[in-house]
C-alpha cells in the first residue's frame, strides 16, 4: 500500500512567517537606529548604508501599501513599458532610493518598525494564498500573500547584513529564517529570474535539498523554469545539498559559492555534479 506524500501545512508555515518577520523586522529597526554613518560603504557595490536603507524602507512602504494604498505614485517608481525582469527590478531599485531624503532616511528604523507592524496588522488572518498586486515586478503581477511575506523577510534579512556591513555592526541570519526564505519566496521568484538568454536549449533538472527542508526541484527547459516544492519522485541530473543560511548568501551573491563549498556547507552530487554551478549562472538577480 502506498502512502501518499504530504508537504508542509500552509497555514502553520505561513504562520512562521509572519513571526520571523517580525522579529527581523524590530531587530532590523534597532539596527538602523544604531547606524552610526549613513554615508558609509555598504555590502552592496556603489550603494552606501543609508541607500541600502532608504531601499528597505521603499520595500516595506510597497508592500503595506497593496493593502493600505497609502502610496500611488508608481510612475515615479517603475520603468515605463515591459521591460525583462532583471532589468525593471534594478530600474525599480535605482529609482525606489530617492523616495526618502537626508531627514527620512535618518527616521528610517522608526519606519520600518511602524510599516512592518501596519504589514502585519493589515494582512492578519488571511489566508497564505490571498493575492497580492505588486507591479514593480511586472505589469499585472500578483503574488500570494505567504509569497510577498517571505519576500519581505527576505529583504530584511539579506539587506539586514547589507547594513551590518558597512556599519561594522553585527546581524545574523538563522537557518529557520533561510528555510522560510526559500520555502515561502523563492519557489516563486526563481522562474521570474531566470536569464532566458542563457537558458536557451539548456535542459536541466536540479534537485536541491536544504538540510532541515524544504527540498526544491528546480527544473529548466525550452527557455523557462519550474521551481516545485516537495516534488514526486524524479530523475535529476544534479543534486544540491546545502546549508539553508549558506544557499541563501550564496544565491544573493552574499557569500561567493567556493567558500561555501569549501566549508562544507554546499555539496553536488547525481549524475552530473558538475552543473550545480550553473543553476547560479542561470537564476540570476540585479
Amino acid at each position: 500500500m502506498s502512502v501518499a506524500r504530504s508537504g508542509p501545512d500552509p497555514v502553520v508555515e505561513h504562520g512562521k512567517t509572519r513571526a520571523a518577520l517580525r522579529a527581523t523586522a524590530a531587530r532590523l529597526a534597532r539596527l538602523l537606529r544604531d547606524v552610526p554613518d549613513l554615508g558609509a560603504p555598504s555590502g552592496v557595490p556603489v550603494w552606501t548604508v543609508g541607500d541600502v536603507g532608504a531601499h528597505v524602507g521603499a520595500v516595506y512602504l510597497a508592500y503595506c501599501s497593496a493593502f493600505t494604498h497609502e502610496f500611488d505614485d508608481w510612475d515615479s517608481v517603475l520603468p515605463p513599458g515591459d521591460v525583462p525582469f532583471v532589468e525593471r527590478i534594478t530600474s525599480v531599485n535605482a529609482r525606489s532610493i530617492g523616495l526618502f531624503d537626508a531627514d527620512g532616511r535618518g527616521r528610517l528604523g522608526d519606519f520600518v518598525a511602524e510599516r512592518g507592524e501596519t504589514f502585519l496588522r493589515a494582512t492578519e488572518g488571511l489566508a497564505p494564498d490571498t493575492p497580492v498586486v505588486t507591479p514593480w515586478y511586472g505589469e499585472g503581477m500578483v503574488l500570494t500573500l505567504a509569497a510577498a511575506t517571505g519576500l519581505v523577510l527576505s529583504e530584511s534579512l539579506l539587506h539586514g547584513l547589507d547594513i551590518a556591513r558597512g556599519a561594522g555592526l553585527p546581524w545574523t541570519i538563522g537557518p529557520e529564517e533561510a528555510r522560510l526564505v526559500i520555502g515561502q519566496a523563492m519557489p516563486t521568484m526563481m522562474p521570474l529570474a531566470l536569464d532566458t538568454a542563457r537558458a536557451r536549449g539548456v535542459g536541466i533538472a536540479f534537485d536541491l535539498a536544504v538540510r532541515g527542508g524544504p527540498r526544491l526541484a528546480v527544473v529548466i527547459g525550452d527557455g523557462t523554469a519550474t521551481v516545485t516544492r516537495d516534488a514526486p519522485p524524479r530523475a535529476y541530473d544534479c543534486r544540491i545539498s546545502a546549508a539553508p543560511a549558506a544557499f541563501l548568501l550564496v544565491a544573493f551573491r552574499r557569500t561567493p559559492l567556493w567558500k561555501a563549498v569549501a566549508r562544507g556547507r554546499i555539496r553536488a552530487g547525481g549524475r552530473k555534479p558538475w552543473l550545480a554551478p550553473r543553476l547560479g549562472r542561470l537564476i540570476t538577480g540585479p
